[in-house]
């Protein structure tokens, strides 16, 4: 059953690091899967894992970049993975199940953030591809892994950017009307939480569950594609060196924005928190769980109602199922 979409006041914040959600857990003898594990946030979430013990694996479209991030971490393995590519991911898939090991979490942290329009080689568009599509297709294929777990977690890294709004089931690959890079990015964000909330619903009953989170507000590799003018929009500029946070803007000083290891504390904590033992398909943020808001909040914060609508869930699964040609089979 779907747990209470309502904070549990972990004791953690905004300013936790991973280092700090892991609270001294062992994970050693634990297998984990971190897409884009290699940069930035997906890049904290390894080092943390790995440290904590868990054999942390690191699909990468970019193996050359991969093997220079992760230089020198024990207990982390890379292999060769395109979200984008349907055969690349199960290909991935089919390796991993080969080896016969359990997956004890998935965490689901690549993206790619207000692109230019562009369209994997099914046509559909990237944004809603890689983000959601080449995950649900990851996902279904890793299930048997999952379930040899005995109680695995999968962790969707969504964002706050899925306000900008829904997945529109008419037109989710902007067949039929224009391209906003903006409302792609809503829409696949969305997309990340509404697939939580239906893998949980399916995975439960075998012990897998499924998680959702925005990790904060964070200067990655994730903000190569915003023009001068997005970043101008928020304050931020190229020409400041090491980042772009303005002065006073840190959580630490009472500010929005957090540094790496900040912001992939909800991932680790999700993907590894005895205090979500028993719990699953809800939203996350700021290492709890998130307040639901109404759709017209004036705020960043909590979760819109489309994205955690159990209706919509279903849908989208079922359309994710069409599109990717992979169906769930317990």
């Amino acid at each position: 059953m779907t747990s209470p979409q309502a904070p549990i006041h972990s004791g953690f914040g905004p300013a936790t690091t991973a280092e700090e959600a892991l609270a001294g857990r062992d994970l050693t003898g634990n297998t984990i899967i971190v897409t884009g594990g290699y940069s930035g946030l997906g890049l904290e979430t390894t080092r943390a894992l790995a440290a904590a013990g868990a054999t942390v694996i690191v699909p990468a479209r970019s193996p050359e970049k991969a093997r220079l991030a992760l230089a020198g971490m024990a207990r982390v393995e890379q292999a060769a993975l395109d979200l984008l590519d349907a055969a690349s991911i199960d290909a991935f898939a089919q390796a991993f199940l080969a080896s016969g090991r359990p997956l004890h979490a998935l965490v689901n942290s690549a993206g790619i953030m207000a692109t230019p329009l562009t369209r994997d080689a099914r046509g559909y568009e990237a944004q809603f591809a890689a983000n959601h599509l080449g995950h649900f297709q990851l996902a279904l294929q890793l299930w048997p892994a999952l379930r040899r777990a005995g109680g695995a977690r999968v962790v969707a890294v969504s964002s706050r950017g899925h306000r900008f709004g829904g997945v529109d089931f008419e037109d989710p690959n902007f067949e039929r009307h224009p391209y906003d890079k903006w409302k792609a990015y809503g829409q696949s964000k969305s997309a990340n939480v509404l697939f939580a909330v239906k893998l949980d619903t399916l995975g439960e009953p075998y012990g897998v569950r499924a998680f959702s989170l925005h990790p904060g507000r964070i200067i990655t590799d994730l903000t190569r594609d915003l023009t001068d003018e997005d970043l101008r929009a928020y304050g931020l500029s190229r020409d400041v060196p090491n980042g772009y946070i303005p002065p006073g803007e840190s959580v630490n000083e009472g500010g929005d924005y957090k540094t790496v290891a900040q912001g992939a504390a909800t991932s680790v904590w999700c993907a590894t928190s005895l205090q979500l033992e028993g719990m699953g398909g809800v939203y996350c943020e700021d290492v709890d769980i998130a307040v639901p808001i109404p759709a017209d909040h004036p705020g960043p914060a909590g979760v819109r109602p489309w994205a955690i609508d159990p209706d919509l869930a279903e849908r989208l699964w079922h359309m994710s199922e069409t599109l990717t040609g992979v169906a769930f089979r317990a």
